[in-house]
């Protein structure tokens, strides 16, 4: 009989599976924050104030969650190739309709249809990856692909830039409408190449052998729940849900208040010009892969997911406020949103990991989808209220300090639960937290 080194098959299955889905994800993240760096022109152009802008940001995630668990119910019946094919393709072409925006109804418009379009997409894709990965694997393995999120930092950022500045004015387009048109298109041709190459079922797959096929089938089924015991009310149910998606949302407050703001935050620290803002923007991304990789080990070779989350939301928080403390030096404040930045991209992925060792089947494409859609609404409040605030002070302090206390909110709030098997949850079973201490 044929041993099979985990090792090498985890290697083998990562650059199977995991180049797709990194690409998607920086796809993803790239098509929902580019109006970051359009919004300087896209305000002067249209009048937009702060406040309008900060809304049209934030409605993307209000179509967001109203279609996301409907979205990752769909997924989990007709299958991940299809559905993400579709998501991906028709999220790229209404991106690419952005550069018709041409009052706030339109901004506004079109921000909520691109929200409805890419409902489902990431919670989808960890969906899709847990069915290669068993939980024991999915910190490392999810710390690789949540680097796709910095990587449309660091490449976005001077991309975007560029685009702004060297084709404004082409054919009768401003810079930033090209940015919408020119950075759609590789997500529309991603999405057809998905439709052809992804595979979803590593029992039929040829760049596996027999006895690896049959080893990592025994290493996922180890980890299959009871017969009849996952349920999806179970999730609706369950406090510990409710306080992971507490969590989330703590993260994802942090994540798109600076994703939304970045250029304008540099901005505030007196640095200017589009290809300048977009080169510095890469900093706190490059900061954060290499926390990411950091944490993502560290999770995963000690067992441990809640101390290292609560760690990065306390980096995050020490961050921001060095940013707010840093007034006009400009140095320090980008120390300070280097420091933020790095402590919140490191949370997902060992957070994703914690969640998915809970549950299995419908309830982890439920679980998942319910803690993103409902977290995610962070990306509403987060760009609206520093717009709001920006609009009230003409400064973006309150809103940085109001981000600093989610991080600690959040941090708190992971110390807090307890679970009764706190590293090793059974997958498909939904503990119920032990909050005594």
């Amino acid at each position: 009989m044929t041993t099979v080194n985990d090792d090498a098959l985890f290697r083998k299955v990562s650059t199977r599976v995991l180049p797709l889905a990194m690409i998607g994800f920086f796809l993803s993240y790239l098509d929902r924050v580019n109006i970051g760096f359009a919004q300087e022109q896209l305000s002067t152009d249209l009048g937009f104030s702060y406040a309008v802008y900060g809304l049209g940001a934030g409605l993307f995630f209000v179509g967001y969650f109203i279609f996301e668990i409907p979205s990752n119910l769909i997924l989990a019946k007709v299958g991940a190739r299809k559905w993400i094919a579709r998501i991906m393709i028709t999220w790229g072409l209404i991106s690419g309709c952005m550069f018709l925006v041409d009052s706030e109804t339109t901004f506004y418009v079109l921000r909520f249809l691109l929200g409805v379009a890419e409902a489902g997409f990431i919670p989808g894709v960890l969906f899709y990856m847990s069915q290669w990965f068993p939980a024991s694997r999915r910190g490392r393995a999810w710390g690789i692909f949540y680097i796709a999120l910095a990587a449309s930092g660091v490449v976005g950022g001077p991309v975007s830039g560029f685009i702004l500045d060297g084709m404004r004015d082409v054919a009768g387009l401003d810079g930033w409408q090209w940015l919408f048109i020119i950075e759609a298109i590789p997500t529309i041709v991603l999405g057809f190449v998905v439709l052809r190459y992804l595979q979803e079922d590593h029992r039929t797959v040829r760049w596996l052998t027999e006895p690896e096929r049959s080893r990592l089938g025994a290493l996922l089924d180890a980890e299959a729940p009871p017969a009849g015991h996952t349920k999806l009310r179970e999730v609706f149910r369950s406090p510990m849900i409710w306080m992971l998606t507490g969590i989330y949302f703590s993260y994802n407050f942090a994540l798109y208040g600076i994703s939304f703001w970045l250029p304008n935050l540099i901005r505030d620290l007196g640095i200017d010009g589009d290809v300048t803002v977009g080169l510095v923007s890469a900093l706190p991304s490059l900061a954060a892969i290499v926390s990411m990789v950091i944490f993502g080990r560290s999770s995963d070779r000690h067992g441990e997911r809640k101390k290292h989350i609560a760690a990065a939301f306390a980096l995050s928080a020490v961050g921001f406020v060095i940013c707010i403390l840093a007034g006009d030096q400009a140095v320090l404040g980008i120390i300070g949103l280097m420091l933020a930045n790095a402590g919140a991209l490191s949370i997902p992925a060992v957070f994703w990991s914690f969640q998915t060792s809970m549950l299995s089947g419908t309830a982890l494409a439920g679980g998942i989808a319910l803690i993103n859609s409902t977290g995610n609404l962070a990306g509403f409040a987060a760009p609206y209220a520093i717009g709001a605030a920006k609009d009230a002070t003409d400064s973006a302090t309150i809103a940085l300090w109001i981000t600093a206390g989610f991080m600690v909110l959040g941090g708190v709030l992971t110390l807090t639960v307890r679970t009764a098997r706190a590293h090793a949850a059974v997958p498909g079973r939904v503990e119920t937290p032990d909050l005594t201490s």
